[in-house]
């Protein structure tokens, strides 16, 4: 039973991180803040394989595992970015408020849905990956008008029943997506340790990975609704 709590203590240390980047974005500390989000990641990319590796479920039945995941997931990869939108000023000042509340307020909804995550093992409508959002375009500098349409849109396609790989867990096309993942992620991590003065090279080859899951997964989605319309007719 120790080894189950220490795994729950393992997802619940995100929530540390969550408040450790919240400070660090009070002080104007945007890499430190994106390092907390960072290491958050790596733990809400482990701590699954790890719950069932100890068997959590059979041992803490009566626990909640998932409630204290999604708690974990809405602090860092919702609640704390929008903080950054808002602290950073990456929308026009009028904007900040909506934006902020169509980012809090969409991923509610999101997160609640029982179908969020589906039986096939993917994400249904915009997985909130906010945290990647506002690193690209805090590292991009676009113009803060362009930042809060982007920002508008992916909280709108929250609502829109589109699948989305799971990376970690998803089945279509598995070892090229974790591959392209970690080298992701080594950039990723480049690039917030090089915060503010990101070089050219790494932000755009970090984009290959983001370009390559959107397109595979409208690909995969569009591909399942075209095998549903030809089984029909």
């Amino acid at each position: 039973m120790a080894t189950a709590w220490l795994a729950h203590l393992y997802t619940a240390t995100g929530g540390v991180l969550a408040f450790l980047a919240a400070t660090a974005i009070f002080q104007s500390d945007y890499r430190q803040a994106f390092f907390w989000l960072y290491a958050q990641v790596l733990i809400d990319a482990t701590d699954g394989a790890l719950a069932r590796f100890l068997r959590v479920e059979e041992r803490l039945p009566w626990f909640n595992g998932a409630k204290l995941d999604d708690i974990v997931d809405y602090l860092c990869y919702v609640f704390v970015p929008a903080l950054i939108v808002w602290h950073a000023h990456l929308v026009p000042g009028a904007w900040s408020m909506p934006v902020g509340a169509a980012m809090l307020l969409s991923s509610a909804y999101g997160f609640n849905r029982d179908d969020a995550k589906t039986d096939d093992r993917y994400f249904l409508g915009f997985p909130s990956y906010w945290n990647v959002v506002a690193l690209y375009l805090f590292v991009a500098r676009w113009p803060r008008p362009a930042n809060g349409v982007i920002l508008l849109t992916l909280a709108a396609l929250v609502f829109v029943p589109v699948r989305y790989l799971y990376p970690s867990r998803g089945l279509d096309f598995k070892t090229l997506t974790l591959v392209l993942g970690v080298i992701w992620g080594a950039l990723v991590l480049v690039m917030v340790r090089q915060l503010t003065e990101v070089s050219r090279a790494v932000f755009l080859a970090s984009l290959v990975f983001p370009v390559y899951y959107v397109g595979l997964s409208f690909w995969l989605d569009v591909r399942r609704r075209s095998g549903r319309l030809r089984d029909a007719g």
